[in-house]
């Protein structure tokens, strides 16, 4: 099987062919790093991560190049605001970025490039530009003429002579047309700058991209990924400055996740709706969100709301539930039966039940239908009086596997049994004072532990679920 996966540049389902065999050069595009990162950048972060896992599951070497943007006028509007250095204001969302999606289970990237850390390589690029008629300076900036890229609007399928400026190219008096774009920015008073051929600046947004891809990965890349809001302009961009240079083509593939809406509404600053990956995991498994925005394809918009990932958690806790229930099932016999063979074989086609529905286009929300599907099966077999080791191994392995390509940890923390007792007579402790909120509290993280409390009239006795 093939996997088959939607480009944006063609509008349809390709199969995936990398240019070198069994090799994949993947570039996503990373947060502007003035703040924590919020849910629409956890979502691109989560989806791309699954992506690359399950090339990686079907046994592809991927290099997985992730930028920051880490100058920026959100972040010089930020260091103004905070009366700090820009660098200082980037170092710290940048770790903080580092442990938002730890904790929601993506993996680093291979290479995490910053801007600041590549300034020559984009100035070099630039200056090709102009020496190949593509860019020209003004005042102090530089600008890509864009209706000279005679290919510009594939990405977006807008044809140039009906295009609307975007939101991110700004018209000014020192462009020769108001659709071409800024390559670099002539600095203002204050502000960060670099010095370049045409004076004190920084670049504009779009280079940054083209140039640190073309340093890390070439000319010509596999996939290119990010958020569906980067379509146009960015993404745009990037192929006309990159495929101008080159004169080759600079993505095979252009992946774009869908939008995310908070409680029906899209989610912006102006509406106060704006949620913060920082503050939801205070308060919810951060691997509940992962399974959550996994539970939809990534094309499809997703809605947002605490109700919702509620009801997310129990779905989650019941898969983790049957896989615990395997993990603790002593008694089982070494003998395989034919009756047990079937059991095996069931696996073995929710496996490639599984396989089929990543293939097609990386659709988690049908691979975790069948991850479900295992979860039922396999309660289904802990029922039966002669159980095999052998089966409930296949179970077991057979969850792992799956929740790792879906980035999803399935291990519960164990604990001990003093550590159960202590907090029982904590418990205890807690009802006697009439402190039914901290008596409850205990419970709960007693249940997501998988033990199970029985208040009897001779005290309280605990089981593991």
């Amino acid at each position: 099987m093939a996997i088959q996966l939607y480009n944006t540049l063609t509008r349809k389902k390709e199969t995936f062919v990398p240019l070198e065999e069994g090799k994949v050069k993947m570039y996503v595009c990373g947060p502007t790093v003035y703040n924590y990162i919020h849910i629409g950048n956890a979502r691109p972060a989560i989806v791309f991560d699954t992506v690359r896992r399950y090339l990686e599951n079907r046994g592809y070497v991927v290099k997985y190049v992730s930028n920051f943007t880490d100058v920026d006028d959100k972040l010089i509007r930020a260091a103004n605001q905070l009366g700090e250095e820009v660098p200082m204001i980037a170092d710290r969302f940048i770790n903080a970025y580092f442990e938002d999606v730890t904790a929601l289970g993506c993996q680093k990237a291979d290479v995490h490039p910053r801007v600041m850390e590549n300034m020559d390589i984009i100035i070099d690029f630039i200056s090709q530009l102009i020496e190949k008629g593509f860019a020209y300076e003004s005042a102090g900036d530089v600008y890509f003429r864009t209706r000279k890229f005679d290919d510009y609007g594939k990405l977006s399928h807008q044809s140039i002579d009906d295009l609307q400026v975007g939101a991110r190219i700004e018209v000014g008096d020192r462009k020769q047309d108001d659709l071409d774009f800024a390559l670099w920015k002539a600095a203002k008073e204050g502000e960060i700058f670099w010095e370049s051929p045409w004076g004190p600046g920084r670049p504009g947004w779009h280079i940054e991209c083209s140039a640190m891809a073309k340093k890390y990965l070439g000319e010509t890349i596999d996939i290119h990924a990010g958020g569906q809001d980067l379509t146009f302009p960015h993404h745009e961009n990037e192929i006309a400055q990159s495929e101008a240079l080159s004169g080759k083509l600079f993505s095979r593939y252009w992946m774009h996740n869908g939008y995310i809406n908070i409680d029906n509404e899209k989610m912006s600053k102006s509406l106060g709706n704006f949620v913060l990956v920082h503050d939801i995991i205070k308060k919810h498994n951060p691997q509940v969100l992962r399974f959550f925005m996994l539970s939809v394809h990534y094309r499809n918009p997703i809605n947002y709301s605490e109700d919702l990932l509620e009801s997310t958690r129990a779905a989650f806790e019941r898969l983790t539930t049957s896989y615990q229930n395997l993990k603790h099932r002593k008694e089982a016999s070494t003998d395989l039966t034919d009756h047990n063979q079937e059991w095996l074989d069931k696996i073995s086609l929710l496996h490639e039940q599984f396989i089929e529905a990543m293939d097609d286009d990386f659709n988690t929300a049908k691979a975790i239908s069948v991850l479900f599907d295992l979860s039922k099966l396999a309660n289904y077999y802990l029922l039966e009086k002669n159980t095999a080791v052998a089966v409930i191994d296949a179970f077991t392995k057979q969850f792992e596997e799956l929740f790792h390509v879906l980035g999803l940890t399935i291990e519960k923390e164990e604990m001990l049994d003093e550590e159960i007792d202590a907090l029982i007579e904590k418990r205890i402790q807690a009802r006697k004072d009439r402190n039914f909120q901290l008596s409850d509290q205990i419970r709960d993280q007693l249940k997501e532990m998988n033990i199970i409390l029985e208040d009897t009239p001779q005290g309280t006795r605990w089981k593991r679920g």
